[in-house]
């Protein structure tokens, strides 16, 4: 795995446990909403998963963008249906997504090359 996507992992997690901690049940119900929402429905998860990409996208959101790249390429979103929904979050938000692409296609590149060693 490489060290950028195990570094954001890591952090992401160690974070996460640390604001549950002390969270109020807001929060925690908040969480789990976020959870929930991605699970299979009415759409499949992978479908829910390449729609939070492009909203990421769309926010500049860098660590949201990251945990949907990775997730869209658990779930099996091929490089090339990425790449249209970076066209779509970079369409819906207009050049100022440009530096979250590139960011966006810096991870991916990680990601598939980390698949392509066998994952973990």
């Amino acid at each position: 795995m490489s060290g950028r996507l195990q570094a954001f992992r890591a952090e992401r997690e160690r974070l996460n446990a640390r604001v549950l901690e002390t969270a109020t049940l807001t929060t925690k119900r908040f969480f789990a909403l976020d959870t929930a929402t991605y699970h299979d429905g009415a759409l499949p998860a992978r479908t829910k998963e390449m729609a939070g990409l492009a909203a990421s996208l769309v926010l500049r959101c860098d660590d949201c963008i990251a945990y949907h790249v990775i997730r869209c390429a658990e779930e099996g979103v091929t490089e090339a249906e990425i790449l249209e929904i970076f066209d779509v979050g970079l369409v819906v938000g207009g050049s100022i997504v440009i530096p979250h692409l590139r960011r966006a296609r810096a991870l991916l590149d990680e990601v598939l090359a980390e698949a392509g060693d066998g994952g973990e």
